[in-house]
């Protein structure tokens, strides 16, 4: 029997206790415990009429990264459904989505739940971020005759090798998709050799994507609560950086004592430990869950809430961008960047290489190993605004220039938008 069999078996005996499972992680903050049918394929909303078009991303990256396909997609007057698997990235996207387009979390992978999903939805076609191909959902798509492409096509090189461990399963799902439209020739080269069929190079979408919105009255409190102070921020830090980022704030307050340091984790449920090494350092820290503006008394300021980057990139003017001082491919700096950020970053960003490649070479990026040449190198950066302005020009203009993906998207998927049309009539 395959491997794809055995799965298939697995996710049919574990469907009875998707509940318990569901609730359980509701219980974590994992889940929002108001939609949870959502994830068995149920749902309050009713199909809009027309041509409709399903877009899904795994969590908030991913799913951000779709917002120029969206728009794109709703000018061509279809109807747009988004799916996700995080909490975070619906309340994210709840705010950000334009009219025409609406969110549903993502129906677990048991053929009970995508068939009643689909049964309820019937996509036109599935359009789906990076490398999120769960099996059972793509057998069920392909069943159904609806186009499948991969947009913004990235998978790393070790996800790669995992799936190249099961070559038959490999050529099953991944020959399944339509068309693959990869960021880079690197990642075609990977879906090629993992059996996708028709693979083409379109681009990076999220250079395309807008820069996170700031409400405008929160941005002039905030701004106000930091009012002079020198202030930089590490965004998307993961266990292990938070020291870093720490010891860090202690060398640059040694000389700027006035230094506000923001820290947003990735998880915003870590706020608490982080506030906790701060104190066992001696440091005055705050979550902003608990304290609406950075006190003057307050030298480290941990964003625990979700939605707020935009807030934070627009009011300083240096960013550490996470998941990179430590094994872990990096975090996507094109958000800060867009938005005239220096940026600065560790020396694992292997998930990011073209983006962090293009920052390097137009000065617009620097990079640091540990605690001492990232204080070194921010303390640098605010002693200097001239230089620190001139990064963050240097980074917004390079990462406008990468954009166009969006356009080379849908003129790939046009074809299957004109075999849309034609059924329709």
């Amino acid at each position: 029997m395959s491997l794809l069999k055995l799965y298939r078996l697995a996710t049919i005996a574990a469907t009875p206790f998707a509940s318990t499972l569901l609730n359980w992680r509701a219980k974590l903050g994992k889940e929002d415990p108001e939609r949870l049918a959502e994830r068995m394929g149920e749902s309050n909303r009713s199909r809009p009429h027309g041509r409709l078009v399903w877009l899904h991303g795994a969590s908030l990256g991913e799913s951000l990264s779709l917002l120029p396909l969206i728009d794109r997609f709703i000018q061509r007057g279809l109807e747009v459904l988004v799916t996700s698997g995080t909490v975070s990235s619906a309340r994210v996207l709840s705010a950000r989505l334009p009219a025409g387009a609406f969110h549903q979390y993502a129906p677990l992978d048991a053929p009970k739940f995508i068939d009643r999903f689909l049964d309820h939805w019937r996509p036109d076609i599935a359009v789906f971020a990076e490398s999120e191909l769960w099996p059972n959902i793509v057998t069920a798509v392909r069943a159904r005759g609806a186009p499948l492409v991969l947009a913004n096509a990235r998978i790393s090189r070790k996800s790669a090798e995992r799936w190249r461990a099961i070559p038959g399963a490999a050529k099953s799902i991944f020959g399944a998709v339509d068309l693959c439209l990869a960021q880079d020739s690197d990642n075609a080269a990977r879906f090629l050799a993992l059996g996708a069929r028709c693979v083409r190079i379109a681009g990076n979408l999220k250079f395309d994507v807008p820069p996170p919105p700031a409400d405008s009255a929160k941005l002039a409190e905030f701004n106000g609560a930091i009012g002079a102070r020198p202030a930089w921020a590490a965004v998307s830090t993961h266990p292990g950086e938070e020291d870093i980022v720490l010891d860090a704030h202690v060398e640059m307050a040694a000389q700027t004592p006035t230094l506000l340091t923001i820290i947003a984790p990735r998880h915003r449920e870590r706020g608490v430990e982080i506030v906790e090494a701060a104190r066992a350092r001696g440091l005055s820290a705050a979550l902003r869950s608990q304290e609406s503006e950075p006190r003057r008394d307050v030298s480290v300021y941990v964003v625990d809430s979700v939605g707020e980057l935009g807030l934070i990139f627009r009011s300083v003017g240096v960013v550490l961008m996470g998941k990179s001082l430590l094994p872990g491919g990096g975090q996507n700096p094109i958000e800060p960047a867009k938005l005239g950020c220096a940026i600065l970053h560790g020396p694992n960003v292997e998930n990011f290489t073209e983006v962090y490649g293009e920052l390097a070479n137009a000065k617009a990026a620097a990079r640091v190993t540990d605690a001492a040449s990232l204080a070194r190198a921010a303390h640098y950066l605010l002693a200097e605004p001239a230089r620190m302005r001139k990064m963050g020009r240097a980074a917004a203009e390079t990462v406008e220039k990468l954009g166009g993906a969006s356009r080379g998207i849908m003129t790939a998927v046009e074809p299957y938008l004109a075999q849309m049309a034609v059924a329709q009539q």
